[in-house]
């Protein structure tokens, strides 16, 4: 009876998954056009499954076994299954590889269904909680429909009850795993997860790469959206991401505006994408709500707006506003999904289309237009801060090795003390270098998190006409944002240039000799790694290297590294002020003061405002700069080369 039964089973349920795989492909591609790499994504795709997806789950020892356990045992089964059963190969040697797939599948759906007995607040549960038993009873009844084959037990053993009971094994768990794959359901991530590593937004995080600058939009183009109003205006290829999702909810506990009880929650944001794609509405999600804001209310479609003014669409406005951009749910995402990308692209929209950002964001985009700077002071006093360090001018010099890009925080009295800090290291380095004063202008950083497209083109073009008048080897920036900015997003509007971070730069001024310095006669210090220069551009090891040269041994915080807490600070976040239970800043604090940390050691200026902005009592804030340059030694270094500084700045 089962040699008539599995056969059946297996051809249908593969025929239905086709026919729903082929149901969801046209579903996405309902987005706008993406050019993508067909073939050569789907070659890439096992070494990104197994090599680069691997990585990032393997942070979950736990989990990670699991997975290997049962994604390995459970795509070995289906292929043998249909093998054996399904084409009548009934060989012992593919019976026993069978009976071994199964086995090796059953043990990680133990796994799985230990985790969901008492599963984490992050998880989703509703139809995730009958994925253990499905996967155990897929993995159970070709087990026991294989012994025969494997000549274990003899055909046709257990008779009539025991195949039907088989058969509604087997049909219970080839529809769960096959059909959930292509018609929804908790497999579904395994369907589209495995072609949006092939097909991915951000094909260049793979083999180790690194991509974070946000994609520039075409204002040329009349026909091209500003931004995204609807889900169909995402390009297909990330719609076909947010169907990867899993609902694990490690963006959700990582998420610094979800733990502040703001009204953000990434991986709802995320489900209310696909839910937005089929149509539907969130009442049926099995995972924590937006802080503050019930289940059931909001509702959306393809061609219906995500954001409806006013109304319930599929999102609230103040959702988008209370991101960060600190891309923590980028870093911490098993299936690579781009999180941040869909915010900005959904806040273009509100705020070129619609003029709808929140708060004092009109106020600053309107200072950014008409003073070259989000404060809106004077242009004419960018260089008051250095009125007396006599700061050569790219102007007068015509070419640097350095160009130091000043940034925003010269009108910030608090971010001065940085600038001068690093001035006096520059200069104790013998480094030659010299500033644009004010001729530099904000470098867009804010406009575009805030999704003013056009005011961040805009300034960048202004500031790339400036630095092509001049030669230089490098920028440094004492700034993440800029530096992020000049490094990673004006390349695409024709600026190519070599920009550090002002650590980086200094531990190569360290490294090469180059300053004289003494050791830190403080108390303990605790590194606060900011976002931008950390998760975004990837530089952990440069600002330790700096502080373990001036004799500090850092107390590192439980969130540090690539799993750093944000600071608040970035994204526009404290311009759109969007009001939770409690401060991001606080919670930072939080975590410093359970260092016993007395000073804390930063390299943002964004980062020093918003702990500055601590409630006393708390710890003292001190840049990089500021702590290399209180224990420089003003006696002259030991004779070099006459070449040394120069040859510093040319190896960096």
């Amino acid at each position: 009876m089962l040699n008539t039964i599995l056969p059946i089973l297996l051809f249908a349920a593969l025929a239905l998954a086709v026919l729903g795989a082929a149901k969801r492909f046209l579903m996405w591609r309902r987005g706008r056009p993406s050019k993508v790499d067909w073939i050569g994504g789907l070659m890439a795709m096992p070494r990104r499954y197994l090599v680069d997806l691997h990585h990032v789950v393997e942070r979950d020892k736990y989990m990670s076994k699991t997975h290997v356990a049962t994604a390995g045992g459970f795509v070995l089964s289906a292929v043998l299954a249909i093998v054996v059963h399904g084409f009548g190969l009934q060989s012992r040697i593919l019976g026993f590889a069978l009976l071994a797939a199964t086995v090796l599948m059953f043990v990680g759906a133990l796994f799985v269904a230990k985790r969901r007995r008492n599963p984490p607040s992050r998880l989703s549960k509703g139809p995730w909680m009958r994925l253990p038993k499905s996967l155990l009873m897929f993995s159970a009844s070709f087990f026991i429909a294989t012994l025969p084959v494997a000549g274990i037990l003899p055909e046709g053993f257990g008779g009539w009850f025991l195949a039907g009971l088989l058969a509604i094994g087997v049909a219970w768990g080839v529809s769960e795993l096959f059909l959930g794959m292509t018609w929804g359901g908790p497999m579904k991530h395994a369907f589209a997860g495995a072609l949006h590593l092939a097909w991915h937004r951000r094909a260049e995080r793979f083999g180790g790469g690194r991509s974070t600058g946000l994609k520039a939009l075409d204002l040329a183009d009349p026909q091209a959206p500003l931004g995204v109003e609807k889900p169909t205006d995402f390009t297909w290829n990330q719609l076909l991401g947010f169907d990867a999702c899993v609902q694990c909810g490690k963006c959700e506990a990582v998420c610094p505006a979800f733990a502040a009880g703001q009204p953000l929650n990434p991986k709802k944001l995320i489900q209310d994408m696909v839910i937005g794609l089929a149509g539907g509405d969130d009442a049926k999600f099995a995972g924590s709500p937006y802080p503050g804001i019930p289940l059931g209310e909001h509702a959306g479609g393809p061609h219906q707006p995500i954001v409806v003014q006013g109304g319930k669409g599929l999102v609230e406005a103040e959702t988008l506003w209370s991101c960060t951009t600190c891309r923590a749910c980028v870093e911490e995402c098993p299936m690579m999904i781009e999180h941040v990308d869909a915010i900005v692209d959904m806040r273009r929209h509100l705020t070129l289309e619609k003029g709808a950002t929140p708060n004092k964001g009109a106020e600053v985009l309107e200072n950014l237009i008409a003073t070259d700077n989000p404060g809106g002071f004077a242009p004419g006093g960018r260089m008051n801060w250095a009125a007396d360090l006599n700061l050569p001018l790219m102007s007068e010099k015509k070419q640097a090795d350095v160009l130091f890009w000043v940034g925003d925080g010269a009108f910030d009295m608090r971010n001065q003390r940085t600038l001068r800090a690093f001035v006096k290291v520059l200069k104790a380095a013998n480094v030659d270098f010299a500033v644009l004063g004010l001729e530099e202008r904000d470098s867009g950083d804010v406009a575009r998190r805030l999704g003013d497209e056009a005011t961040f083109q805009q300034l960048a073009k202004r500031n790339i006409a400036t630095l092509n008048q001049y030669r230089f080897k490098k920028i440094v920036s004492c700034d993440p944002h800029s530096f992020h900015v000049l490094k990673n997003e004006y390349g695409a509007l024709g600026g190519q240039y070599d920009v550090k971070h002002h650590s980086t730069f200094i531990n190569e001024l360290v490294q090469g000799g180059m300053l004289n310095l003494g050791q830190h006669k403080g108390g303990s210090v605790t590194y606060h790694d900011p976002c931008y220069l950390g998760r975004y551009n990837g530089e952990y090891e440069a600002p330790r290297a700096v502080l373990k040269a001036i004799g500090i041994e850092v107390k590192e915080m439980e969130r540090s590294g690539f799993r750093s807490r944000c600071c608040g600070g970035g994204g526009g976040a404290p311009i759109t002020d969007i009001p939770g239970k409690q401060r991001i800043p606080d919670m930072r604090m939080g975590d410093i003061k359970e260092t016993g940390a007395e000073l804390v050691a930063v390299g943002c200026p964004q980062c020093t405002a918003m702990l500055e902005g601590v409630v006393a009592p708390r710890p003292e804030i001190k840049d990089i700069a500021e702590l290399v340059a209180d224990v420089l030694i003003e006696a002259p270094v030991e004779a070099k080369k006459p070449s040394a500084a120069k040859a510093a700045v040319e190896v960096a």
